[in-house]
């Protein structure tokens, strides 16, 4: 008799465990771009789900537009999205500086895409100009308002490097030169592609490159971020991007992410992408260390 009920409890044991992994359990997928803070953003969100008791997929290294129309069809239900990407890119409408109202935006117009928004990240990943910490002490440039002062008064003196993109786009250079009033002569900028503008300034090639706020070379190499001191550059804040159905059938997702939302500050973000890219730690590991260290598992 002890036999035969041992073996019904064991039986009755790997019947719910089949049953949450099955078609009856909480199952999601979570998508993500191919640079390091968003592989690390659905590492950490995976490990979060699962601590919660969902079946997890990940689907990594997604263009934006291959993963926006993921989302819209539910190949992949949630992922973590720019709202400025999401607003000129998949929206068509214009770039917002303000992130609620950004948020706002998003919200309102891409309901008729079956695309919810939640969790917005104070962080913002928007586009900067940095110089080196030393020179720009020395020369007393601390927000991009001294920068184009002391360009337009040493117009050939500082060389500028930049993706071609942004030296091309008005939420970019051109933009910038208008809002700001001054003009880099031609022969000063350099184009060239991401993160080669950090090894330039680091040689001495450049004294002023573009990048984004979460970018570790600014730590590495001791940059300072030009201050955006009359809020020129978009929200390039992060949010939860989830299909509407996913969320129907698992409201409790915002509740669930709001803790990590509320622990990645942009300080956090940028040392996160370093201890990756610099330190050559594993997206695993540092996304399970950092929800370790600020108490956001259970387990």
């Amino acid at each position: 008799m002890k036999r035969r009920l041992s073996l019904f409890a064991l039986l009755t044991a790997m019947l719910l465990v089949l049953s949450s992994c099955g078609p009856g359990g909480k199952n999601i997928t979570v998508g993500a771009k191919t640079f390091t803070e968003q592989l690390v953003f659905a590492k950490m969100t995976t490990f979060i789900l699962e601590d919660n008791g969902y079946n997890v997929e990940e689907i990594q290294n997604l263009g934006s537009s291959a993963i926006r129309q993921a989302i819209e069809t539910q190949q992949v239900d949630m992922t973590w999205e720019y709202v400025g990407t999401a607003l000129v890119t998949y929206l068509g409408e214009e770039p917002i500086v303000d992130k609620d109202k950004a948020m706002e935006t998003l919200q309102r117009e891409d309901k008729k895409n079956g695309v919810a928004w939640t969790n917005l990240l104070e962080a913002n990943n928007t586009y900067v100009l940095a110089m080196k910490e030393e020179q720009a002490a020395e020369l007393g440039i601390e927000t991009l308002s001294d920068l184009a002062a002391y360009e337009n008064e040493n117009p050939n003196e500082l060389r500028f490097g930049m993706e071609t993109e942004f030296a091309n786009r008005d939420d970019g250079m051109p933009g910038l030169e208008e809002y700001y009033d001054f003009n880099v002569p031609d022969s000063n900028i350099s184009e060239m592609e991401f993160g080669l503008f950090y090894t330039a300034i680091d040689n001495g090639e450049i004294e002023v490159t573009q990048g984004f706020a979460f970018d570790p070379q600014i730590k590495e190499l001791d940059l300072r971020i030009l201050e955006d001191d009359r809020n020129f550059f978009p929200s390039y804040n992060l949010a939860a991007s989830i299909n509407q159905e996913t969320l129907d059938k698992y409201p409790e997702l915002p509740e669930l992410l709001a803790p990590l939302q509320k622990a990645l500050t942009k300080d956090t973000l940028q040392e996160l992408n370093y201890q990756v890219d610099i330190e050559q730690k594993s997206v695993e590991r540092v996304a399970k260390d950092f929800l370790e260290e600020n108490n956001l598992l259970k387990d």
